[in-house]
């Protein structure tokens, strides 16, 4: 009786989760390309919505805006996508919003709008990439603490030789 009773309960499992993989599989997503642009800057978005079933609607939320930027073209590796130019933008972070042609949900994505030639001000390093910076800059001390060292050995041999 107990033996019947989990293969019942497997043959069960094994029958949802066919079903629901096919749905996980087909979640859309939505992408924006830079991620972090200056003000008239361009940016790319970008949605998996199947272009079959028609044009995917992009809602742009932010600061300042409230707007509907519709797909322009079919994306390289599938889907579709649209440029945004960010002339007018206020500094700050702005969501993007995607519905497909056939009224499904494309997905959410973030992109950042910074002054012209840097970082938003007030930042105080605490972004993703401080650590990139760090190592950075400890590899370029190191190269030129060894440069410096190299160079003097250099001429002090230079100079016990003549």
């Amino acid at each position: 009786m107990k033996a019947q009773s989990i293969l019942g309960s497997a043959a069960l499992g094994v029958g949802l989760g066919t079903l629901l993989l096919p749905a996980a599989a087909l979640a859309q997503t939505t992408t924006v390309s830079p991620a972090t642009t200056p003000v008239g800057g361009t940016v790319v978005l970008t949605t998996t919505c199947n272009p079959k079933v028609g044009d995917a609607i992009f809602r742009v939320t932010g600061p300042n805006r409230d707007q509907n930027v519709r797909s322009t073209t079919a994306a390289a590796g599938g889907g579709l996508s649209a440029e945004l130019f960010t002339a007018g933008f206020t500094l700050g972070t702005y969501t993007v919003t995607t519905t497909c042609g056939d009224g499904s949900n494309g997905g959410t994505a973030q992109f950042t709008v910074t002054p012209i030639g840097g970082a938003q001000a007030g930042a105080g390093g605490q972004g993703p990439d401080t650590g990139v910076l760090v190592a950075g800059g400890a590899l370029a001390a190191g190269a030129v603490a060894g440069g410096t060292y190299v160079l003097l050995r250099r001429r002090r041999r230079a100079s016990v030789v003549a």
